[in-house]
């Protein structure tokens, strides 16, 4: 493996530990649906406005967000909608999985 190519390895590492958390995962799913203030995280979830932030600036600097500062509030997207299409196979991967669970206990 040469210089460039394992740099954008880790580079693709460094987005899918960003989205490995469940609250980044969670929130990321969120954005999906449009922009989000920081306080409209906070009251979907159980946590609070420090926490979120500083999952949201995972996010950022993976690449994965973006941010807009309005007045006091900020306002995150997703940088690359994209980013989420993965999900239905990863979903796939969970279902198999658990087929195979299942048919070992038959």
């Amino acid at each position: 493996m040469n210089d460039k190519e394992k740099a954008m390895i880790e580079a693709k590492a460094n987005v899918l530990k960003a989205l490995g958390h469940p609250t980044r995962l969670w929130m990321a799913e969120q954005l999906a649906a449009g922009e989000r203030c920081v306080c409209e995280l906070a009251e979907n979830f159980d946590a609070d406005f420090s926490t979120i932030s500083k999952h949201l600036t995972i996010l950022k600097q993976a690449g994965v967000v973006i941010d807009e500062k309005r007045g006091k509030q900020v306002y995150y997207r997703l940088k690359v909608p994209c980013i989420l299409n993965l999900m239905p196979c990863i979903e796939a991967v969970i279902q198999a999985t658990a087929q195979t669970h299942i048919d070992l206990l038959k």
